[in-house]
């Protein structure tokens, strides 16, 4: 369900679940009792999404206005021996002093890519 926020004249803003039906009805303030106005202080969240939900949109939303940075990504993001994804050097080719790789580990017949 939604979340609202409104404002009591007396006890201040306020949050408050209400069906989007009558999301512009004045609310009770949970303090005073008073019938308080809608107020737009920021924009309605969703109480009842789930956490992996929460968390990509979360991630979507920076995605699209603020990519994480090289250095950012390294951070975060740990890397096994010879992954192969290109994050750092595989210790499974090793080149000679001519320029030819040699692969200790593999199979002599394999096609380096």
């Amino acid at each position: 369900m939604p979340t609202y926020e409104y404002c009591c004249e007396d006890c201040g803003d306020f949050t408050a679940y209400r069906p989007i039906a009558i999301r512009n009805d004045p609310c009770i303030c949970p303090y005073c009792g008073k019938a308080s106005e809608r107020v737009i202080l920021s924009a309605p969240t969703l109480a009842t999404m789930s956490s992996t939900n929460r968390i990509a949109h979360a991630t979507n939303e920076r995605a699209a206005h603020a990519p994480k940075t090289s250095a950012e990504h390294h951070a975060t993001h740990r890397h096994g021996p010879g992954c192969g994804c290109g994050s750092g050097i595989s210790r499974s080719t090793v080149k000679s002093p001519d320029g030819a790789k040699t692969f200790p580990t593999k199979r002599p017949w394999m096609i380096s890519h």
